[in-house]
């Protein structure tokens, strides 16, 4: 009995870490990739000891977050069905396994480096002034949700010691504004008039407000991608880096094309793992850029 109620909890402290939503630390491997360092074992070793540090980090952040919204996640249609809002985990426990699971995560960066920790410590600071206050401030909210992208970013820099392009950093804090901005949307549509309810900042926004700021979000994102491949120091080395181009532009567009149609968008992690379409654009866009790095 008490081997399956320790089971239990371990379960539900693993499902309340949201490992689908993980996937956005993948980011951090991207330095990897465009630095065309992934024949190096030690900077492959390096990149995924970066990729725990942060899936631990975000994992803490998710229990902390679930514990203070308590309340208003058992008002929501899906998230009242998560293992702290519906009461199968209880509020301590999830604080003990956050501790421990930042603990873990600082203790692999320090392996790393003093500036990796650095690095890791500003995420960690980042999402605490988000999680207790920052969230609640209409469109810094989604600016706060782009910075931890740039933080990814730099976190994969600084465990392989290569310089990061500021054409990437910017790629990644566009496409996440594009995705925190059509989260916000999905959310707004979905609650009506309870959207406030659940979480305060979206009485701030309004379907056409966040339809205006998503329109130039994705322009700039497009328009971002394709200046990186043609002036980036990865771009620099290697010609043909352009021909990814419309791979990115199809995958926007699907992306828009679930979120205006299908009426998706308030999981990301979700329709990037779940749509047919969308993971073979991504798997394309990886082959294309794998071939134009490491063999064109």
């Amino acid at each position: 009995m008490a081997g399956s109620r320790a089971a239990g909890m371990v379960r539900s402290v693993a499902l309340s870490m949201r490992p689908k939503q993980w996937t956005k630390n993948l980011i951090v491997l991207a330095p990897l990739i465009f630095s065309g360092r992934l024949g190096d074992p030690a900077a492959v070793g390096a990149a995924l000891l970066a990729l725990v540090t942060f899936c631990l980090l975000s994992g803490a952040v998710y229990l902390v977050n679930d514990v203070r919204d308590l309340e208003q996640d058992r008002r929501h249609e899906k998230k009242r069905s998560r293992p702290i809002a519906s009461g199968a985990l209880s509020s301590p426990v999830a604080l003990v396994a956050a501790a421990l699971a930042t603990a873990g995560a600082l203790g692999i960066s320090l392996l790393l480096s003093n500036q990796f920790t650095v690095v890791a410590l500003g995420f960690l600071v980042l999402q605490a002034a988000y999680t207790f206050g920052l969230k609640h401030a209409v469109i810094l909210d989604v600016m706060l949700i782009a910075a931890g992208f740039v933080l990814r970013i730099a976190a994969g820099t600084v465990a392989i010691d290569v310089p990061a392009s500021p054409w990437l950093y910017l790629c990644a804090a566009l496409l996440a504004l594009f995705l925190g901005l059509g989260k916000r949307r999905h959310e707004l549509l979905l609650l009506e008039e309870e959207a406030g309810n659940h979480r305060a900042v979206l009485d701030d926004y309004s379907p056409e407000l966040l339809d205006v700021m998503l329109s130039t979000v994705t322009a700039a994102t497009i328009v971002t991608y394709s200046l990186y491949t043609f002036f980036s120091p990865t771009a620099e080395r290697h010609n043909y880096l352009m021909l990814t181009i419309p791979f990115v532009v199809y995958g926007v567009f699907r992306y828009l094309y679930l979120m205006y149609k299908r009426n998706l968008g308030g999981s990301p992690e979700e329709i990037l793992l779940t749509d047919v379409p969308l993971i073979i654009t991504i798997l394309g866009w990886l082959a294309a850029s794998g071939v134009v790095i490491y063999f064109a």
